[in-house]
């Protein structure tokens, strides 16, 4: 009987509980007590390999929600490439996600190619894999007759990005 009984307490007093799970408590529990927020700027340098070797320069912005589960990152760069051999100036301005704390990097860029006499407006949707400071990229440039003039189609770009300006914001969730 006395068993029956503290069945019966724990029975009833957890189902009191989880009521408070699915209410009040659940809504307290899903919102971190502290939101930390990092926004990190600066300049990348690197090398974009398809058919042609070109050098890339470039500034990136990053931000980013931490967290321990689910952290996304975000980024927007612009930056210049040349082709010294063919003289083939190009402008490119993207930006790109990375989902998760390891994984892959989706993107697209714009990007502008020049030889001085004709220009050369697309798209190029971009995978890749960021560690540390360095970003492997590949990707796709889609445009209007590009065997018009020497420039990569098909490329695959390493770049090391340094941070010089970092912004953290801390914010506390309010009590109430």
């Amino acid at each position: 009987m006395s068993k029956m009984l503290v069945v019966l307490i724990v029975f009833v007093t957890s189902f009191g509980f989880s009521q408070d799970l699915q209410g009040n408590f659940a809504e307290r529990s899903r919102k971190p007590l502290l939101k930390i927020n990092v926004k990190k700027m600066g300049p990348y340098f690197g090398l974009q390999q398809g058919k042609y070797l070109v050098p890339e320069v470039g500034v990136e912005r990053k931000w980013k929600r931490v967290r321990l589960l689910n952290s996304v990152t975000h980024a927007a760069h612009m930056g210049f490439n040349y082709n010294f051999k063919y003289k083939v100036l190009g402008y490119d301005a993207g930006y790109w996600v990375k989902p998760h704390r390891i994984g892959l990097t989706y993107g697209a860029n714009l990007f502008f190619r020049t030889n001085f006499d004709r220009g050369k407006i697309g798209l190029a949707p971009v995978v890749g894999f960021k560690f540390w400071l360095l970003h492997l990229q590949t990707g796709y440039h889609f445009m209007m007759r590009p065997k018009d003039f020497e420039t990569n189609t098909f490329f695959i770009s390493l770049r090391i990005g340094i941070i010089n300006d970092r912004d953290i914001d801390f914010k506390r969730k309010k009590k109430g």
